[in-house]
């Protein structure tokens, strides 16, 4: 497809880095021409130096002729005239990043009455993604799937649990849970596993379940599932006021830190049932005499990826609290991943995740959908969950008969509202949500599966 990209960010060179492996025909653009002649000179595509919002820059760029107009520099306003100018030249598709909360109450609004296809806001995704972790602090990771029906969780093999030393196929029958190990990152290594692969203690493992079986499957290993009773966030930014109202509406007591007073007087506005302070939050008095020892969850969102992650080291040495650590920039990520920073969140995969998923639904001409998509096992691996419309060379066969390509997993198969983890017998037919675990790139249709002969 041919695809516009405007902005060149965060958010704009990884999905433009992401859509180049698939083989779209890109388009950037950006008043930087310093970053226009990065992003070209590392990655194959075009760019264009100008406002997004020209309508002399967008027709240079092919607009005319695009499918899909991505607009995500950091104006909210400017990303939305940049799709309404498109719209009015163009049949393509307009996505859109707004991160304002007063337009993001009026998202439904903005996309009925622009005619925008998606709009996505990288902080709310990344605090629903944090909320989420928080109602079960034993994952480091936790995804959803069919409207949260099915829920992929990364975890540590921790000794206590005593599973070292057993296959998967061993714990399926010692545990007897309706679970699926679908993933197991080692040394810097990521494994589908098959059943006779052996788990050894500090192995990041990822299942696949219903909350109902993944609960199970946690207690029975003695791991604590319930949600957390307090939480405390430094970093007051859009983040943090999307993160700590989501908390405050699960009934967690909520203090935030922020060191902007003007800042904090409006968040005490906007969150009355949230304690806010006028502090440092690098201030390790404050910290302290705020109740980090005691602390049950704790979240650094700074806008300094460096003061996140000492924020969360220090916290790991003086508290037992789930930490969750804000990371941007990935420069150094297999330093990040050695330091054991708990739960740490990128918000420009986030949302790249997203906007993948809509592009992939719309490349699709066969007999499915793209639904969900995430990047998972340390970005190596993607989770997708394809709705299944049609019956195609996929449906109506045993799945030991179908020859699937390596490294992919079925690992679930959602149906008539029950998660069935599937086994050798079982079929895929019309109607049915299936999940897909792979370290195979840029399937786009549930078909693509197969192995080519």
């Amino acid at each position: 497809m041919k695809i516009i990209i405007i902005g060149c960010g965060k958010v704009g060179s990884t999905l433009a880095e992401e859509l180049c492996e698939e083989d779209h025909e890109l388009t950037v653009i950006d008043k930087n021409p310093q970053k226009i002649q990065q992003i070209c000179e590392s990655i194959d595509i075009m760019g264009s130096c100008g406002n997004g919002a020209s309508i002399q820059i967008l027709s240079e760029a092919g607009v005319e002729e695009a499918d899909i107009l991505i607009a995500v520099t950091g104006s909210d306003e400017l990303n939305l005239l940049c799709c309404q100018i498109a719209k009015k030249v163009s049949q393509c598709h307009t996505i859109a990043r707004v991160r304002n909360p007063v337009y993001h109450r009026e998202v439904h609004f903005l996309r009925k009455k622009l005619g925008i296809s998606m709009i996505i806001n990288p902080e709310f995704a990344a605090a629903m993604e944090i909320s989420r972790l928080l109602r079960f602090p034993s994952a480091i990771k936790r995804d959803t799937f069919s409207k949260g029906r099915v829920e992929l969780l990364k975890f540590k093999l921790l000794p206590e649990f005593k599973l070292s030393g057993l296959s998967v196929a061993d714990i399926m029958d010692k545990l007897r849970c309706d679970i699926l190990i679908c993933g197991v990152e080692r040394e810097g290594h990521v494994f589908i596993p098959s059943g006779d692969f052996v788990l050894e203690d500090m192995d990041l493992v990822s299942i696949i379940a219903s909350p109902k079986n993944s609960n199970l499957f946690f207690k029975k290993i003695g791991v604590q599932t319930h949600q957390v009773r307090n939480a405390l966030i430094v970093g007051g930014g859009t983040l943090g006021y999307y993160l700590a109202a989501a908390l405050s509406d699960m009934r967690i007591r909520v203090s935030l830190i922020e060191t902007d007073r003007a800042r904090c007087e409006e968040l005490s506005e906007l969150l009355p049932s949230v304690t806010v302070i006028n502090g440092d939050g690098t201030d390790k008095k404050l910290l302290m005499e705020e109740g980090l020892p005691n602390a049950e969850a704790f979240v650094t969102l700074t806008n300094l990826d460096e003061e996140n992650i000492l924020l969360s080291l220090f916290a790991k040495k003086v508290s037992r609290a789930k930490l969750v650590t804000k990371v941007n920039r990935l420069a150094f990520d297999d330093i990040v991943d050695g330091l054991d920073l708990g739960s740490v969140v990128h918000p420009k995969y986030l949302t790249a995740d997203y906007i993948l998923q809509y592009v992939r639904a719309m490349s699709n001409s066969i007999g499915s959908n793209v639904e969900t998509l995430y990047h998972i096992l340390d970005g190596q691996a993607e989770a997708l969950e394809f709705a299944v419309r049609d019956r195609s060379a996929v449906t109506g066969i045993p799945l030991s008969e179908l020859k699937l390509k390596d490294n992919l997993l079925i690992a679930c198969i959602y149906r008539g509202g029950v998660v069935h983890i599937p086994r050798g017998q079982d079929v895929i037919q019309p109607g049915d949500s299936v999940i897909v675990v792979t370290t195979v790139r840029g399937l786009k249709d549930l078909t693509d599966i197969r192995k080519v002969r």
